[in-house]
């Protein structure tokens, strides 16, 4: 299990692309992954034939877990008796447990972490304190909502390290009375009843899946998400007719020169991080009751993914990219992230976020304002519409446009509502104004 990043602890095999017994290149891809942060293809380390699969699809591991094993001598390959099959689940859980089990003996009924006074005695900022408290982002958020302390808790991974599953047994065992409630909990619901109400059951002929890694980590980000922002959306219809006949007069000469396909995100991009450069405040984070104004323009790019699911992978420092930068830059994160090539830092440290459900038809929406930031900017479909015209004259005239209508959802915690329409009057202008010259 590669360490795909500096806070990444444990991977999940989503899939294997290769069969026991089957031959591999060097650098073919063999497995998937999913972690806390991206999901991967995983190349073979060398050429050789698949000889046995040590851990199962769906199983968790820490990383530097042997996964499985390849035979590299051709002639070993060929002498060897007949590939072992795949590792049932239950076995590879058995073996994945081994790798990182310590020697205490471990009791065999789930019980929740134990607290401090279980774990041993460790200098303030010690290696040992490090590893143990730094588990991954997602169960560092989930721990911060139910206002759990990592460090009090006693993990069963790697170095100690507080998983996912050992901080679901802690909230599930730990008693009412000690729990605090998470924010987002109603005060006029009983005590010990679920936020979101009984579970619904499977009817006859219903089919029932577990979620995916990435739609549980989507779900648990946008829960949260949901809860720490204070939503306001506006909305806006830009004249895109300037952007349209400036992308058509440029377009043969742009895609012949760099050859990428030349849309209309980057202009776009490139009036967003423009105004994101005189309006801060749409450009920051909030720390409590500090605000965080980034120096840095970091635009995620919400790229829908098939079959399901959805990724934002972060253009960085997209203020000082030319349009043809924005444009491969852009290009290249959307195909790698179809792709499975994304690398953890590529998803990290967005400062504003821009999602684009207009390519599927949609008029417009209210996203979902990433942790983090302090506003996203959701585009809608780019469409001809019949417009009022006022020509050099003062006569009206109705003209055909193309027209888009962005919104804007925004923290209303720390962005008020003439911060975000004087954001996006600006917006306006800038599109509705550009010309070869600005781009």
């Amino acid at each position: 299990m590669p360490q795909m990043g500096e806070s990444i602890a444990e991977g999940t095999v989503s899939r294997w692309l290769k069969k026991v017994g089957d031959s591999v290149k060097r650098d073919e891809p063999i497995f998937e992954i999913s972690t806390d942060k991206v999901d991967a293809e995983i190349p073979s380390p060398s050429a050789g034939v698949l000889m046995e699969i040590l851990v199962g699809e769906g199983m968790t591991v820490a990383v530097n877990t042997v996964v499985a094993r390849l035979e590299t001598d051709a002639a070993a390959a060929a002498a060897a008796p007949a590939p072992s099959a795949p590792v049932p689940a239950e076995t590879a859980t058995a073996i994945a447990a081994t790798s990182v089990a310590t020697p205490a003996p471990v009791a065999a009924s789930a019980a929740p972490p134990a607290a401090r006074p279980a774990v041993p005695a460790t200098e303030p900022g010690s290696l040992e304190e490090r590893l143990r408290t730094k588990s991954s982002p997602l169960v560092r958020k989930i721990a911060a909502e139910h206002g759990v302390e990592i460090a009090s808790l006693s993990g069963t991974g790697i170095a100690g390290r507080v998983t996912r599953r050992d901080l679901d047994a802690f909230l599930a065992n730990r008693p009412a009375a000690a729990a605090a409630a998470p924010a987002g909990v109603s005060m006029y619901a009983p005590a010990g009843t679920d936020t979101h109400g009984p579970l619904p059951t499977p009817w006859p002929g219903d089919v029932v899946e577990p979620m995916s890694k990435i739609r549980k980590l989507t779900s648990d980000h946008m829960a949260t998400a949901r809860r720490v922002a204070a939503h306001v959306t506006t909305f806006w219809e830009i004249d895109l007719t300037r952007v349209a006949r400036l992308r058509n007069a440029m377009r043969r000469d742009f895609e012949a020169q760099s050859g990428q396909k030349l849309t209309y995100m980057p202009f776009i991009l490139q009036a967003v991080s423009a105004q994101l450069k005189r309006h801060p405040v749409l450009n920051a984070a909030v720390a409590g009751n500090d605000i965080i104004y980034r120096k840095q323009v970091n635009l995620g790019v919400a790229v829908a993914l098939e079959p399901t699911g959805l990724i934002v992978p972060v253009l960085k420092r997209a203020d000082e990219l030319s349009l043809t930068g924005l444009t491969r830059g852009v290009n290249d994160l959307a195909a790698r992230a179809r792709g499975k090539k994304l690398s953890p830092a590529d998803v990290q440290d967005a400062t504003f976020t821009i999602t684009n459900p207009g390519t599927f038809g949609s008029i417009t929406g209210t996203p979902i304002i990433p942790v983090g930031t302090t506003a996203i900017l959701c585009l809608g479909a780019i469409e001809k519409r019949p417009k009022v015209v006022t020509g050099p004259d003062g006569e009206d005239t109705i003209a055909i446009r193309t027209c888009c209508y962005f919104s804007l959802s925004f923290d209303h915690k720390v962005v008020d509502g003439a911060d975000a329409d004087r954001f996006m009057g600006d917006l306006k202008k800038a599109l509705e104004s550009v010309s070869e010259s600005t781009v």
